[in-house]
């Protein structure tokens, strides 16, 4: 039928699992053995992610029981041979709920309507997770207050609790007596 996706069964019931398409290949490498470059020294090859067609939530009207336009992407990051042990440690704090217990990064595209779009969106997210992680953070500096912010803080803490205890009731005379 000329509605099908080419690539893709007439047909489809559940979850399928195929190649990526449509992606950044490195220079040296050819299609069939195709890598995501992410950046100039992490290349992540094709065969560590795995793409899934799923049914989106929401709203779809006709369709919706019909497609699965939705991706959900899998990506091993902890048995990637493309990550460093540092590159992959960050991915896991960046990526928070998204990834398992087994190290394994789950992302899910719906946004568009349809499959070729949302495997477009969560390589990129993917991507765009990899080169955040990729990055290394800027170390921290320890400081100190300034004398004069000392200072200040040490006044207006004296000035709040001149305040308070103004603000007490004081015992009258009549009472004592």
């Amino acid at each position: 039928p000329a509605s099908r996706l080419p690539g893709f069964p007439a047909k489809s019931h559940g979850v399928q699992t195929v190649a990526v398409q449509g992606i950044k290949f490195a220079p040296d490498q050819a299609p069939g053995k195709g890598m995501i470059e992410v950046t100039d020294s992490i290349r992540l090859p094709e065969n560590e992610i795995q793409l899934d067609f799923i049914r989106a939530s929401g709203p779809g009207g006709q369709n919706i029981n019909k497609v699965s336009s939705a991706v959900q992407l899998r990506f091993d990051a902890a048995k990637s041979s493309a990550l460093s042990e540092e590159v992959r440690t960050r991915l896991k704090q960046i990526s928070g709920h998204r990834m398992t217990a087994d190290g394994i990064l789950i992302i899910k595209a719906q946004r568009h309507r349809t499959q070729d779009r949302n495997r477009e969106d969560a390589i990129e997210r993917l991507v765009a997770l990899i080169r955040q992680a990729a990055e290394k953070p800027r170390p921290r500096r320890p400081t100190k207050p300034s004398r004069a912010a000392k200072q200040k803080r040490l006044s207006s803490k004296r000035h709040r609790g001149e305040t308070k205890r103004r603000r007490r009731s004081v015992p009258s005379a009549t009472e004592d007596a």
